[in-house]
């Protein structure tokens, strides 16, 4: 009987993380690629330049970047997404990048998700992201609207409900109703701040 021979994984590819044959066409190519990750608590997103030797990072940003432009929502939400990219695309035209692909590795692709609202963040912020414009989250559920209406409904029916499904934001000092609100006032930040750094 022939023994058959296991050929073992990379990690990441087990990981579901990185398809290498991919990887091989797209280092050829020298596309610049929007790599956005999301975790259990955050967002990250970063705009790679792949190479056979090593990825080079030409710009990184996380949910966590937000908390200090006055974020007190959830950094793993669908508004939290959107400000990322927003953020990362923000960046990504202060070094010059004009055009990028989303990378997600192995992960399956999901219309209208917190991928897509990356996607729609850093486009929002100039940078050209190849997407049909149907897989893109609609605006109402970007800004939290949906978030927002739950929340208003769930306290007429329900204060107790209310005050524990919400425990978290109210503890950081954010009514879920104010939800689209925040969310405005920190993405008029990040343009602003984007603003101020385009004419330095």
């Amino acid at each position: 009987m022939q023994q058959r021979h296991y050929v073992p994984l990379f990690r990441r590819s087990r990981s579901n993380y990185t398809d290498y044959k991919v990887r091989r066409i797209l280092a050829v190519s020298k596309i610049l690629l929007l790599v956005p990750r999301v975790t259990g608590r955050n967002v990250n997103v970063q705009v790679t330049e792949m190479a056979m030797g090593g990825d080079k990072v030409l710009v990184s940003a996380s949910a966590r970047e937000l908390i200090k432009l006055g974020w007190k929502g959830s950094r793993k939400s669908l508004p939290a997404a959107y400000l990322t990219g927003l953020l990362a695309g923000s960046k990504a035209v202060e070094v010059g990048v004009k055009k990028v692909t989303l990378y997600i590795g192995l992960e399956s692709f999901v219309a209208k998700s917190r991928i897509m609202a990356v996607v729609k963040g850093v486009r929002d912020a100039g940078v050209e992201v190849p997407a049909d414009p149907e897989t893109l989250p609609l605006e109402a559920r970007i800004k939290g609207e949906h978030i927002s209406a739950y929340a208003k409904s769930l306290h007429e029916k329900n204060r107790e409900e209310y005050s524990e499904r919400f425990s978290g934001l109210i503890k950081a000092g954010l009514k879920p109703e104010d939800y689209p609100s925040k969310f405005e006032a920190v993405k008029n930040k990040i343009l602003e701040k984007s603003k101020v750094k385009k004419s330095e």
